[in-house]
Formats: structure tokens, sequence, C-alpha cells
């Protein structure tokens, strides 16, 4: 039996600021006006059930910006647009650049509203990294640095729609990353020391199971297929891991570092998942006792 932490206490007592923030930064489709719907383009494949180019509406959309089968996205084929999250830059736009206007009232507006949708999508992604990285608590002086990085980025969500467009938001997302790596690096101390280095790899269909993956830096990998069942996950890093058809049945990953509602949307979970305080379990996931899997799974000892 390893002595190691294995569920944390950070997200449990995260400040009612990160709180707020975290309603701040999710999508608002009310408020919207299906930008996500039209500006994003997507090709025919398992996620997508035909091709859509950028700024062409999608076939489902219907008059008054509501999606004609949101009721029914999965079995029709458009499992990525169910798990597809703008973190609230939708409304943004609409409602804060651009002033409450829209695209099909003004066509005029459709081609810098999409490309402001675009870089406010990149800008309010940094924003929940950097607001789940104040979440954990970590050790001076990175709360102030990450307080300062938040602020900065706001205020770059607040540009006119020609200032979004000439940003060098490739830049910007360098500096923040270079934080929230510095952020991470502190946070997976805490795991026991850091686990093993795993960024960009691929891991794509591989067999996890029961991994140990504790502390580990999975920033960028493919895990798509990848079973991950029973593995434990605390304090590793998911930034932008691509879970899409992952295996989580009775995964751990309630102390997982900065996996989001979206990633688990596009993987495939059970009741038995642990999942960190914040995020929900998706509604395609199959259901069962919740209470009966903890007792049944408490005290294994997860190795590979």
């Amino acid at each position: 039996m390893n002595d190691r932490p294995s569920a944390p206490q950070d997200r449990d007592t995260a400040a009612p600021a990160a709180s707020r923030r975290r309603l701040e930064l999710r999508a608002d489709c009310e408020r919207c006006a299906a930008l996500c719907c039209v500006a994003t383009a997507f090709s025919a494949s398992a996620d997508f059930a035909i091709d859509k180019a950028a700024g062409q509406p999608c076939p489902n959309l219907r008059a008054d910006f509501r999606c004609s089968i949101h009721d029914r996205l999965r079995p029709s084929g458009f499992g990525g647009c169910a798990a597809f999250d703008c973190f609230g830059a939708g409304q943004k736009v609409v409602r804060g650049t651009f002033g409450g206007r829209d695209w099909r009232s003004e066509p005029g507006l459709a081609a810098p509203m999409f490309a402001a949708f675009a870089v406010m999508r990149q800008l309010h992604e940094l924003l929940w990294y950097v607001n789940e990285a104040l979440a954990l608590n970590p050790a001076e002086p990175l709360p102030g640095e990450l307080d300062r990085a938040f602020s900065a980025t706001e205020l770059l969500t607040h540009s006119g729609p020609d200032e979004l467009v000439a940003l060098d938001v490739d830049a910007h997302r360098r500096e923040v990353n270079a934080l929230l790596l510095r952020a991470s690096e502190h946070v997976r101390q805490r795991a026991g020391g850091p686990g093993p280095d795993l960024r960009g790899a691929d891991l794509a269909g591989k067999d996890l199971r029961r991994a140990d993956l504790r502390g580990a830096s999975l920033r960028g990998a493919l895990l798509i297929g990848a079973d991950l069942r029973n593995a434990d996950l605390s304090y590793a890093d998911l930034t932008s891991a691509d879970l899409r058809g992952a295996r989580l049945a009775g995964t751990g990953l309630a102390a997982s570092l900065f996996v989001s509602q979206p990633q688990l949307d596009s993987a495939s979970g059970d009741a038995h998942t642990k999942l960190p305080p914040p995020l929900v379990r998706p509604p395609h996931w199959p259901t069962g006792n919740i209470a009966a899997g903890r007792r049944r799974t408490a005290g294994t000892t997860l190795n590979p």
C-alpha cells in the first residue's frame, strides 16, 4: 500500500472568488447567438455527422438560434457538439464586444463577430485555467502572479473587435502557460513527488487499467480511446489532454489538475468515476449505485 495522498482538500475550500468566476466562465447559450454553431468548422467523423465550413450555419440551427436536435445530439452523431464549451466566450462577444447585436439581424457583423469569437474563446479558456490554478492554493509567490495573469487576460477580453483580432493571442498564451506549468509542478508535489512526464505522449487506445498515474504530467497527451478504468490520476495534470472515448469507469479524477467539463463530456465514465467537486457527471454516462461503488473500491491499491 502506497502512503501518498490520493484525495485533495484544495477544491473543497476554494475561495469564493474562484467559485464565482467558474459561474462567469460557463457557457450561457440563452445570451449568445449560436456562434459555435456557425463560426466553427468541423469534419464528418465519429464526433460530427457532417462536414461544415467555418462561417456556415449548421443545418440543425433554427431561426431562434436554438439547436433543433439539442436533446438528441449524441444519437444523431453530434457528440462533438455535446462536448463543446466556449467557457462563456459566446455571450461575452455577443453581449459585451458587440453590445447585444447579432450576425443574423445584421449580416455584415458575421465575419468580425466570428473572428472575435475565435480569439475570445482562447482568452476565456486561459481564464478558466488560471482560475483553477488559483483554486488549488499554490504556495507564494504563485497566487499573486496568477492573480495578475487573470487580470491581464480579463482586460484583453474587453478589447474591441478590431483589437481582439489583432491580438497576438499565441504570445499571451505562451506567457500564461509558463506560469500554469509552474503552478502544476508545485501542486503535483503533493502526490509525494512529480509522477511520470507524459506531456504530449501518444497513449491513444492504450491499456492503462489500474495504472498509478499520480502526479503525472499528461498535458496535451493523446488518450483517445485509452482504457483508464480504475486508474489513479490524483494530482495528474490533464491540461488539454484528449480524452475522447477514453474509458474512465471507476477512475480516480477527484484530485486531478485542470480536468475540464468538455473533457469529461467527450469521455466514457460511470457512476463510480470520482470527479473534482466543480465538475458534474455527464448525463450520457451510465448511472448506478455510487455509494456502493465507493464501498467496493475503498482501500484498493492502484498500481500497474
